[in-house]
């Protein structure tokens, strides 16, 4: 009797167990088929025109830079600019004492009087000798001789002439213009110095900012897309503030170098740029990107989107009924936080932008969208 109460206690205690391991196991396998969704930020996949771009860091030049100098030697009478500001062509920058130069010019111009009046004399004593010659009071010689003074004083005003020309050219080199538009820079040399044509240093520098220069490099293995688009047209030139993003100035392609930087394995190019609101100064870095052709109608997605894994890149897509697929895909450029998808997803799909962690195929999602990183344009509408 004993015997059978141990028995049917041991059943109890084996059913217990079973309950305890087959019932509340299936009620936990149950609330693990029934998890709460994992909470992830959405994005779509747009169709757009894309811009493809290249980007290359670069150095702003002016256009032209001109050191002025002064072409006579004397005292600086007067400074006529100030630092930097705005000067035309043809403005006065600064005055050298005239006074020596024009001393110079009125002794040339007297010379040339004295020469000319002993020129009408020996002309007329020329046209005497031809009458006495041909009536033989005077000699053939004589004659000759007196061609010949009038030949002499005629190269002699010639000469003189020249002097006048070369002393106008001093004078005029006292009034120092600006040889273009452009900006001064801080001044070299105050007023009341003596000055001199050999002078190392000049007086100021002025530097033309309108139209203005980039000079970037991209790499050699680019050099034959650049040719091919440049082939076609006009190519685009964006100048870029340092954090990449901020646009400066839009300009064109101006030159593509013709050699190939052996120690470096880049090409250089030449950009201008209009700088109309002076948003570019010489010496400055800056990122230029220069748009080789578009794709029409471009996937894009945000390029937190795409992840890399074993196989290369993939995407997770949110299916009609909120799970995910795991989807590989292939990209082109990524372009200040859009990639563009040349294979795997479709316009309009849903995609998942943050919370990738926690997901595997067919993982539950609860989906919050995030337009902006759905939008991904500028006010131009080209990608950004």
């Amino acid at each position: 009797m004993k015997t059978k109460h141990i028995v049917l206690a041991g059943g109890a205690g084996l059913l217990v167990v079973g309950w305890l391991i087959f019932g509340r196991g299936g009620n936990n396998q149950s609330a693990a088929l029934k998890a709460p969704p994992v909470p992830v930020i959405s994005g779509q996949v747009v169709a757009r025109d894309v811009p493809l771009n290249l980007t290359g860091i670069g150095t702003i030049q002016a256009y032209n830079t001109v050191t002025i100098h002064a072409r006579v030697d004397g005292e600086l009478m007067n400074v006529a600019f100030h630092e930097g500001s705005d000067v035309k062509k043809g403005d006065v920058l600064a005055q050298i004492d005239p006074r020596p130069f024009q001393a110079a010019l009125d002794n040339a111009l007297a010379t040339l009087a004295k020469d000319q009046a002993t020129l009408n004399n020996a002309k007329r004593d020329l046209a005497r000798y031809q009458d006495t010659a041909g009536k033989g009071y005077s000699s053939h010689q004589q004659l000759d001789t007196q061609a010949m003074t009038v030949e002499g004083t005629a190269a002699q005003i010639q000469a003189d002439q020249a002097l006048i020309e070369n002393a106008r050219v001093q004078l005029g080199y006292t009034t120092i213009a600006s040889p273009l538009d452009g900006v001064t820079g801080i001044r070299l040399i105050d007023q009341g110095n003596i000055v001199h044509a050999n002078d190392a240093t000049g007086l100021v520098v002025v530097t033309q900012l309108q139209p203005i220069s980039a000079i970037f490099t991209l790499p050699q293995t680019e050099l034959p897309q650049v040719t091919a688009a440049r082939a076609k047209g006009t190519l685009r030139v964006v100048a870029l503030d340092g954090d990449g993003v901020t646009e400066l100035d839009q300009g064109t392609l101006a030159l593509v170098d013709n050699q190939i930087d052996p120690t470096t394995g880049t090409i250089k190019l030449k950009a201008s740029f209009p700088n109309d609101r002076r948003t570019l100064w010489p010496g400055q870095f800056v990122n230029v990107r220069l748009q080789i052709g578009a794709v029409h109608d471009g996937l894009t997605v945000a390029s937190r989107v795409i992840q890399r894994g074993p196989k290369g890149f993939f995407a997770f897509v949110i299916k009609a009924d909120n799970t995910v697929e795991m989807r590989p895909v292939e990209t082109g450029q990524d372009d200040h936080g859009q990639i563009l998808v040349t294979k795997g997803l479709n316009a309009g799909e849903r995609v998942v932008v943050d919370g990738q962690l926690r997901l595997q195929p067919g993982t539950l999602v609860q989906a919050t969208e995030d337009k902006t990183a759905s939008a991904g344009t500028g006010a131009s509408g080209e990608l950004r």
